[in-house]
């Protein structure tokens, strides 16, 4: 394997050895895709229920439906907090000052 690869993969720290190169840095992007899918996913489960009968094949799709965006829903949370940490370290630090 390339040398130059080993250094650059030991050189990730925290989130960065979590999070994809590229979507590291453009974490705001991903972040929202995932929130909103996470909504529509939830919308998606409600009219399956209110929609969907009364089998417990509506229920499965529901409850399917909702894994899924409790699934996504944090992840896109999570990578939002870490853009808005990340975004303006000067603003910070003359804020603390």
């Amino acid at each position: 394997m390339d040398p130059r690869i080993d250094d650059a993969i030991a050189q990730r720290v925290g989130a960065r050895r979590v999070i994809p190169r590229w979507e590291f840095r453009h974490l705001r992007a991903p972040g929202y895709v995932r929130v909103g899918s996470g909504l529509v996913l939830t919308t998606c489960s409600l009219l399956t229920l209110s929609l969907g009968g009364d089998d417990a094949k509506t229920y499965e799709w529901a409850v399917a439906f909702l894994v899924l965006a409790a699934l996504t829903s944090p992840r896109g949370a999570w990578e939002l907090m870490i853009a808005r940490s990340a975004a303006d370290p000067i603003a910070r630090v003359c804020e603390a000052s």
